[in-house]
């Protein structure tokens, strides 16, 4: 997988960045790390051809401050993220980007914004609180429609987590979480 295809899938599984100074050391993150795979597919739209990205994640912190660290399957750092509000840092082998925040981020990789933000709840099972939900349509579809996404939690109780947005351009998330 290209850089920009790991840079992309570090972009989706960031939260959004208010404003403050220093990144703070991973021990004092608020919310316990989570780690796994994680899928993301970007459909063709307009001149754009479709995009997929497939990566190892380490994941601390949460929407505020942060740090998300894309592997290679033998755990070699590919990528890393470190975000705090006003602030944010990418570290790859070709060097150093920064940007407001996380919407900056990732509208430069994958040219449009996504609810970076929610994803940290959403990968816990739970909407958001910072905007309204309901709950999904349909018996068969346990889980929440929030922020123009359907999150899927059916298979919650495996680890595996998935988010759509049926606005084009399509986008879908999965993720596979390593159990404690």
């Amino acid at each position: 997988m290209s850089l920009r295809g790991w840079v992309a899938a570090a972009c989706l599984a960031l939260g959004v960045a208010g404003c403050a100074t220093g990144i703070p050391p991973a021990s004092e993150y608020s919310q316990p790390p989570l780690s796994g795979r994680l899928a993301v597919h970007v459909d063709a739209w307009a001149a754009t051809a479709p995009r997929d990205v497939n990566a190892a994640f380490e994941l601390l912190g949460d929407g505020q401050n942060g740090q998300l660290s894309l592997l290679t399957p033998m755990g070699t750092v590919l990528a890393r993220a470190r975000w705090a509000p006003g602030r944010v840092v990418l570290d790859t082998p070709q060097g150093t980007s920064r940007f407001a925040d996380l919407d900056a981020l990732s509208r430069e990789v994958l040219g449009e914004s996504l609810p970076m933000v929610a994803l940290f709840d959403w990968l816990r099972g739970r909407p958001w609180p910072g905007a309204a939900s309901r709950g999904a349509a349909g018996a068969d579809a346990p889980g929440f429609e929030q922020l123009g996404w359907v999150v899927n939690l059916a298979r919650f109780d495996e680890a595996r987590i998935s988010a759509r947005r049926d606005q084009a351009p399509q986008v879908t998330v999965r993720a596979k979480l390593d159990r404690p």
